[in-house]
């Protein structure tokens, strides 16, 4: 299964479409959850009347202020944003890249072609497993996040991640899988190596959701490309290495 992507993000473009350079947006638009609903007014409602004035009200137990650490480290959180580059990267032709949500793919070739009249130079990104050519403008590439492969010590870290406890939030599962996605969007392979932490079930554990297969599937096929490019192998043989890596878990 293929993370989820917004299509209506312009910065990507199949072949033959053409757009204006003005209509390219940010990819914080492309990943930023839905914000919590404001409460603000049911709380107010429910204040307006003490507890001890209400008809055959019985009396309110004291609330309980105990806040763990999982609680301020919930609050503290902020939503994943597309890892960008630290500083500037060029590409060349044959290049292996990750564009955050769509994975790994290979460039193509870079050219300069009109487009609504005006002169762009574009990267063309082929995904060969989707059968997809994208472009992205060469000066949005850092600010869309493309990337080149992680490097083999930043691999090497986000598998150590997977070596780390679980760290499952008690929240909505609904809000817990918009995190997941946000993090498997985000293109940053320590981000989604936390997504394949938190929902690997080892034998003896309890099974997965259908969601939650799905979404760790996803992040599990966001690795396993990224390591089949850097080994210079095919997928399958990556996939099996990492399910490899895990059983040791």
């Amino acid at each position: 299964m293929n993370a989820p992507s917004s299509d209506a993000s312009v910065t990507l473009m199949q072949e033959n479409d053409s757009i204006p350079e003005t209509a390219v947006p940010t990819v914080e638009a492309e990943v930023a959850g839905d914000a919590a609903p404001a409460v603000e007014g049911e709380v107010a409602a429910e204040a307006a009347t003490p507890p001890e004035l209400k008809a055959g009200a019985a009396p309110a137990p004291e609330a309980d202020t105990d806040i763990d650490d999982d609680d301020l480290e919930e609050k503290a959180e902020k939503p994943v944003k597309p890892a960008l580059p630290t500083k500037p990267e060029t590409f060349a032709e044959g290049d292996f890249v990750v564009y955050p949500t769509h994975g790994v793919g290979k460039v193509e070739r870079i050219a300069v072609e009109e487009i609504a009249g005006h002169k762009l130079e574009l990267i063309h990104i082929t995904f060969e497993e989707n059968r997809m050519t994208l472009r992205v403008p060469v000066a949005k590439a850092r600010s869309a996040g493309l990337r080149k492969l992680a490097t083999r010590k930043l691999f090497d870290d986000a598998l150590a991640v997977l070596r780390g406890r679980a760290r499952i939030k008690r929240t909505m599962w609904s809000r817990r899988a918009q995190e997941y996605e946000a993090k498997i969007n985000s293109g940053d392979p320590l981000a989604i190596a936390e997504v394949v932490r938190d929902l690997h079930r080892n034998s003896g554990q309890p099974d997965q959701s259908f969601s939650e297969r799905q979404i760790y599937e996803a992040a599990m096929d966001r690795l396993a490309a990224e390591l089949a490019a850097l080994d210079r192998t095919d997928k399958l043989t990556a996939s099996t290495k990492l399910n490899e890596f895990l059983k040791t878990l």
